[in-house]
């Protein structure tokens, strides 16, 4: 019998459900699926409070990591571990961080295929570049990614996903969306499931290649990838200014927090949608390049 190790950090509980449904249509009579929930020490809350969202964001941006607790009752020859995850600040959740830096993971990961399963808004690829770090740091095998995106895309999801994850709430409001994946998107997801069967069967797993080609796994929007590199570097400045003004909950980091909250609002009602009308200006001359670009992204998804 094959063995699946699912491991996952689910804060709203969506993620959970991307998972739950992933592997729903596994052949239990031929393949065992243990699903582990990654548990930090110190318990995030959901919904977050204000500061308490922003005091995260260093340690997000910079990759600290956090103490998790060890997972039990696992086997020590798994065929294939699916690492699920959401992104925090461009960068994967810092549970998950937490415990891909852990000696436990160090063991479980060592020589393993894996596949990655993300749950995310519409900007994921320099997340998943970070966790391919991670992987390679515990000599794991990244052999295929799938990303599930939310429904509110572009401009939408800079209000729809903060109400969600300050509030609580993810209807629809005024003229935006809901926030979050869609339903029937996190339902199709048992697709892979029923993909893993036949892969899982003929030992595809251990030839290192993608087995989930032509499901519609990942889609990777060429026009994104320059806004999260600056993004990016503009979160890891900004995070090492925050945290050197102090520890979380002091009063002067939360003053720094709060300058840049102002900074960040000014971005998104200002640059922001500058940078769009530009970018659609430019992208208008520059189809054929774009393409190339997207194309060369999704065949490096998983590459090294």
């Amino acid at each position: 019998m094959k063995k699946v190790l699912v491991l996952y950090y689910s804060q709203s509980g969506q993620l959970r459900s991307v998972v739950e449904s992933f592997v729903s249509k596994i052949d239990s009579s031929s393949v065992k699926v243990d699903i582990k929930e990654i548990k930090p020490v110190l318990p995030y809350p959901y919904p977050w409070s204000f500061y308490e969202f922003f005091d995260e964001f260093p340690t997000a941006a910079h990759m600290d990591g956090c103490d998790v607790y060890e997972l039990e009752d696992l086997e020590d020859d798994y065929d294939l571990i699916i690492l699920g995850y959401t992104i925090w600040f461009l960068a994967p959740s810092t549970p998950i961080v937490g415990f891909m830096k852990s000696q436990q993971a160090k063991k479980l990961f060592k020589n393993r295929p894996v596949i990655t399963l993300i749950a995310c808004r519409d900007m994921w690829v320099m997340a998943q570049e970070k966790v391919k770090k991670l992987l390679k740091a515990v000599d794991a095998k990244l052999i295929d990614n799938v990303a599930l995106s939310d429904q509110g895309k572009g401009i939408y999801s800079f209000a729809t996903t903060p109400r969600w994850l300050l509030s609580g709430k993810k209807d629809a409001f005024w003229f935006f969306p809901p926030a979050g994946i869609l339903q029937s998107d996190i339902d199709a997801a048992s697709r892979f499931g029923e993909r893993l069967n036949f892969a899982l069967r003929n030992d595809l797993e251990k030839r290192g290649k993608p087995l989930l080609k032509n499901l519609g796994a990942v889609s990777v929007n060429g026009k994104l990838i320059a806004s999260e590199v600056v993004a990016t570097r503009s979160f890891y400045i900004w995070g090492k200014i925050i945290k050197f003004c102090g520890e979380k909950k002091s009063f002067p980091r939360k003053v720094a927090i709060t300058v840049y909250a102002v900074f960040l609002a000014l971005m998104v009602f200002t640059l922001v949608p500058i940078n769009l009308i530009v970018r659609k200006i430019i992208n208008t001359f520059q189809k054929e390049k774009l393409v190339e670009l997207e194309k060369n992204m999704r065949n490096q998804v998983v590459d090294e």
